[in-house]
């Protein structure tokens, strides 16, 4: 059995060797980075759960602060996190214990004042009259977006588990929109996945060698780590004015808006979630950003909340999805497999399912159904936003009718939408 579960200081190790295997910007192969962000995660779970345990600080690890000012201590994962909740979750073998993956979600990215910064690629157009030709130019624009949407990434699992008959790596993906769905306030309105471009072999990026690095007196690598902490220093060295693309290298504009082998599969899957790529790269690799709306993405939309019930033999379970446990000291686990919907409207989980959990019966647990079959009947979602409930009309005491009034016909509650960011 495989249960997904939150990250902890102990995880740090295994962690770091999945760093190693690929480059991503939000888990770095840095050790101190990593566990500032498990404590970061740590202390985002214990505020959903109302925990009474104390947070643990959070320094600025050293590697950070030795390349720009002195600062030794950031709240959060710093500037670019400050005010954000961090979840990180790593897939677990239940029967040996070992960590075979992870997965994140900032719940929201920058704000007013702090932006999140990509290039928009725009088509330019010219045209001689007296040599009756034309030319169609790309170029890239520094483009700053403070609506603070949320991300997600980080989703590294062994490359041995891969293809894994349980699909592993999709679990590890969709815990993120199933955790959304259960906690629909704290996140925004939109997501967003920054895709890697293609990294050559030594950690290097050709978009960032012949344009980034002109601007910007940092290694790839130091970049990319620094951002985490502040994003300042993209604004004031890269130009305003429009980058016309074709005075690259042709090698270098190839990676633009690609991704590299290893994140092919997860490009798919968010497309087929909804994803959508509309001209908006990574200004360091040029990698394509993906976003969707939040209420739009199907694993969000039908995530419920069900009190467990009795447990129930395995060929009772006629459904399948993800099913997890917020524990009141902010521990969080989840499985992907077969449960049951007692009449009474209750989950069943079979007793090694249940015991995985560690629940009991009239426990809350979140479902999100993965089977294909639709909603779960009679349940309503468990979803609730900002916006939703700004919205919703006060009660009102209603008058008593007169006799022999008019009959009158009710004008329908005009319906709003949460507006996506």
């Amino acid at each position: 059995m495989y249960v997904i579960r939150r990250a902890k200081v102990d995880d740090g190790a295994t962690l770091l060797k999945l760093a190693k295997m690929v480059h991503f910007i939000n888990l770095p192969p840095d050790k101190e980075i990593i566990t500032q962000k498990i404590v970061h995660s740590r202390n985002c779970f214990l505020k959903l759960a109302n925990a009474k345990a104390e947070p643990e600080p959070e320094p600025m690890p050293k590697s950070i602060a030795g390349l720009g000012n002195e600062q030794t201590s950031v709240e959060g994962l710093g500037v670019s996190a400050a005010s954000a909740d961090l979840y990180v979750f790593v897939l677990e073998d239940a029967a040996s214990g070992n960590v075979l993956g992870t997965s994140q979600t900032l719940a929201k990215m920058g704000g007013p004042g702090n932006p999140n910064f990509s290039f928009r690629l725009e088509k330019r157009e010219f045209f001689s009259e007296s040599l009756q030709t034309g030319t169609t130019q790309t170029v890239a624009v520094l483009r700053e977006d403070e609506s603070g949407p949320t991300e997600i990434g980080g989703l590294i699992i062994q490359p041995s588990f891969r293809g894994h008959p349980k699909r592993l790596g999709w679990f590890l993906s969709v815990v993120r929109f199933h955790f959304m769905g259960l906690h629909r306030a704290r996140f925004s309105d939109k997501v967003i996945a920054e895709m890697m471009a293609p990294i050559t072999a030594d950690s290097h990026n050709l978009l960032w060698d012949y344009l980034g690095r002109r601007f910007i007196p940092l290694s790839y690598d130091e970049a990319d780590r620094f951002c985490q902490y502040s994003r300042e220093f993209i604004a004031g060295l890269l130009p305003r004015e429009p980058l016309y693309l074709s005075l690259l290298p042709p090698a270098a504009r190839a990676v633009i808006g690609e991704v590299g082998p290893e994140t092919r599969s997860a490009r798919r899957m968010l497309e087929k979630l909804g994803f959508v790529y509309s001209g908006i790269v990574d200004p360091f690799d040029g990698g394509p950003h993906l976003a969707a709306s939040t209420d739009e993405i199907s694993l969000v939309r039908e995530t419920v909340r069900l009190k467990a019930g009795k447990t129930v033999r395995a060929t009772a379970c006629k459904r399948k999805g993800v099913v997890s446990v917020l524990k009141d000291n902010g521990e969080f686990f989840a499985i992907h497999e077969d449960f049951a919907v007692h009449p009474d409207g209750t989950i069943g989980l079979t007793r090694d399912h249940a015991k995985a959990l560690g629940i009991e019966p009239g426990e809350s647990v979140g479902v999100t159904p993965t089977d294909r079959k639709g909603p779960i009947a009679g349940v309503k979602p468990a979803r609730s936003t900002k916006a939703s409930r700004a919205q919703s009309p006060t009660p009102t005491k209603k008058k008593p009718s007169k006799p022999a009034a008019k009959k009158t016909t009710k004008a329908p509650a005009r319906r709003t939408k949460a507006k996506s960011k």
